[in-house]
């Protein structure tokens, strides 16, 4: 299995120190019927909540008394970026791949994240092939991501994959997919912002004698990171114009974890019920763990941060945090969006797993920086332990490893149809406080164990 994932490309060493950046397994993590199912569900709830929050975002916009709804999700970001947002062309698109990080806890699946820019897509389909070639029932089947991507672009459509400097990690999945893509009868290329060419009547990538037209530009870069990607305003000026199809969209609000504090705000729950529906909404708040903006605005005297509470006691003032026990801190911080640190768990704090002046800086920092970087505080929530193996390259063997898993499914959306393409896998070692790849976790797609096994969810589908 090494070696064919190796073939693939994707098996590359870090640069500094020659460690693979993640471990290989012999087997998909396997899931039961029961667990796929509920994955299955998850697609269309997460498009209608995305649909959802975007109908909110614009009702806001033009609402007085819905106004503070914007200003949360617009808060740090240029001018420039929400005009982008607002634009009367993409108003009704949503991301084209929606991908929540799912954690399997002993009580069900919750969402630490949704991730409308996702990685990993790519090495979800590598995988597929790999392990397809095996045999194995995997979700999606052995090519579900590159079927999924090609029916969420289009037929006829040339796909320009747009890797920025800043996301250059992922390059080589992306020029995986790229090939899988075009050898699947959507032609793709991936390639880095210079080398794209803008012309008024649209973009266009290769050599000029043979140049080939785009259709739709994925958008594989950060809206944050705009200034340090080259000829992204001729991006943003082709989409505007209509000359390509861009996704996800350049919707800043649509990329904010604030969005889970905004639905378990008491002042929206009837708007996200009525708008929703009740089932829903039941399967969103039993999804999205309980998350608060950061805010350090004085609240009124008759007032308290609604949901809250340390030591059984309510709370008016997040500089409460500050001095809250270790058993009070089994809560995390994070920036919400809009950062360069608000991806791939650079900018998590993990409340009881650092000491109570890290923690009281962590608070501070947070609400320091709440007028260019939002960050939301989240329950933490512990992810169930797994037993798994990996390849050990030193050994030439093959170990047992236990952890916790967070899964990845990826949703690919096309008109109102949402498919699920695949499921990656995640396990970390159990001294591990936060799930994401790293050089010591092991990685899988993820299939269906036909035999009775023990669901991620323990029959609480209900949780999608």
């Amino acid at each position: 299995m090494l070696s064919a994932v190796r073939r693939e490309g994707l098996y590359e060493r870090r640069e500094g120190d020659g460690l693979p950046r993640w471990r290989v397994s012999p087997e998909p993590y396997w899931l039961a019927p029961a667990d796929v199912e509920v994955l299955e569900r998850l697609g269309p709830i997460l498009l209608a909540f995305y649909r959802s929050l975007n109908r909110l975002y614009y009702l806001s916009v033009k609402t007085p008394k819905l106004a503070w709804v914007h200003r949360y999700l617009d808060q740090g970001k240029p001018e420039s970026v929400i005009e982008y947002g607002r634009m009367r062309r993409v108003r009704e698109q949503v991301p084209g791949i929606l991908r929540p990080d799912l954690f399997v806890t002993e009580t069900g699946l919750i969402a630490s994240e949704l991730d409308s820019v996702p990685g990993g897509f790519g090495l979800t389909a590598a995988f597929q092939a790999v392990y397809g070639e095996l045999g194995h029932p995997l979700v999606g089947g052995p090519d579900g991501v590159v079927r999924a991507f090609a029916d969420m672009v289009g037929p006829g459509s040339r796909v320009a994959i747009v890797v920025s400097d800043e996301s250059t990690d992922y390059r080589a999945e992306m020029a995986w997919i790229a090939r899988a893509l075009t050898a699947h009868g959507t032609p793709a290329d991936a390639v880095a912002p210079g080398e794209v060419t803008f012309t008024e009547e649209g973009l266009t990538v290769g050599p000029a004698a043979s140049s080939r037209r785009v259709d739709v530009l994925y958008r594989f870069f950060e809206l944050f990171d705009l200034k340090n990607v080259p000829k992204s305003d001729l991006f943003l000026y082709a989409a505007k114009k209509g000359a390509v199809r861009m996704t996800p969209p350049a919707k800043a609000f649509l990329e904010e974890k604030s969005a889970m504090a905004l639905w378990h705000h008491p002042a929206l729950e009837v708007w996200w019920r009525d708008d929703l529906g009740a089932e829903v909404a039941d399967a969103l708040s039993r999804l999205f763990p309980k998350t608060w903006i950061l805010d350090p605005s004085e609240v009124p005297p008759h007032a308290v941060i609604p949901g809250f509470t340390l030591g059984g006691r309510p709370v008016r003032d997040w500089r409460d945090l500050a001095a809250a026990s270790q058993r009070e801190r089994r809560l995390v911080i994070k920036p919400s969006g809009f950062s360069e640190r608000a991806w791939g768990s650079r900018g998590v704090v993990v409340g009881h797993d650092r000491s109570s002046e890290a923690w009281s800086a962590a608070v501070d920092e947070a609400l320091r920086a709440f007028p260019t970087t939002p960050h939301v505080l989240q329950e933490f929530h512990t992810a169930r332990r797994d037993d798994v193996a990996y390849y050990d390259e030193g050994s030439d063997a093959i170990r047992p490893m236990s952890g916790r898993t967070r899964l990845s499914p990826y949703y690919f959306v096309s008109g109102d149809d949402v498919v699920l393409g695949g499921v990656l896998a995640t396990v970390c070692a159990l001294d591990k406080k936060l799930i994401h790849g790293m050089a010591d976790a092991v990685l899988a797609p993820c299939a269906v164990r036909a035999a009775p096994g023990r669901a991620a969810t323990d029959g609480q589908g209900a949780n999608a």
